[in-house]
């Protein structure tokens, strides 16, 4: 709500039409309590390094995930508003969403454990949610 209310401010937005667009820009990006919504940035400041990875990582916002103990894996569902890959390399940035099942959600609620990765074949990463992440993100969720 408030980076709408910024960028309205900054750009001088106050016709209707204007805010109406806005808000279609950002709806999307709004989790609904029943999913996450994140910016996924790939950085290497290098930038020789950022080309030759982005070429190998090809693929990669697909091959993300969160898991709760308990249940079976949430594979990200990136990208939605436009293809963000080319034939020769993936993009730098991806929206990614995760739709997490009610009983997701319940065992979150209820203090399971959170971990969330990546499986692409030449990138591989895992880690638990520390415990400040992982209650600001359930707080994210409906009841």
């Amino acid at each position: 709500r408030y980076q709408v209310q910024e960028m309205l401010r900054i750009e001088r937005i106050f016709e209707e039409q204007g805010i109406q667009g806005e808000l279609d820009a950002y709806n999307p990006l709004v989790p609904d309590g029943a999913n996450w919504k994140a910016t996924m940035l790939i950085e290497y400041p290098d930038a020789e390094e950022r080309r030759r990875m982005l070429a190998r990582l090809k693929g990669i916002e697909r091959r993300t995930w969160v898991r709760v103990a308990g249940c079976e894996r949430v594979d990200a569902i990136a990208d939605e508003d436009l293809e963000r890959e080319t034939e020769e390399k993936t993009s730098a940035v991806h929206f990614v969403r995760f739709e997490l099942p009610e009983e997701m959600r319940k065992r979150l609620r209820g203090g399971a454990p959170l971990s969330m990765g990546i499986d692409h074949p030449h990138y591989r990463a895992e880690v638990e949610v520390p415990a400040g992440v992982r209650e600001a993100l359930v707080a994210d969720l409906a009841a």
